[in-house]
């Protein structure tokens, strides 16, 4: 199995095509194609318009810097007979 990246273009049509070489002929083969878009469809919204308030992450960045967060002792698991 290999795996080939590439990046291409949808054209106006809405149809993607591949050339891809493989250096096999004559041969059956299976392929598998995953797409993902580069550019985002929609602009990215601002933390104000997803209903933060303004300069939020600004004031709250870094807040617990000097007060760690410490996980208290949870005491002893119990032993279980192992799975098969």
């Amino acid at each position: 199995m290999q795996s080939i990246k590439l990046c291409s273009h949808v054209g106006a049509d809405g149809i993607l095509h591949l050339e891809i070489p493989v250096g096999i002929t004559d041969k059956e083969m299976e392929v598998v194609v995953i797409y993902q878009q580069i550019e985002p469809s929609t602009p990215t919204k601002t933390p104000e318009e997803l209903g933060w308030p303004p300069g939020f992450f600004e004031q709250t960045y870094g807040s617990c810097q000097d007060d760690p967060i410490v996980i208290d002792y949870e005491g002893d698991f119990e032993t279980r007979e192992e799975v098969m």
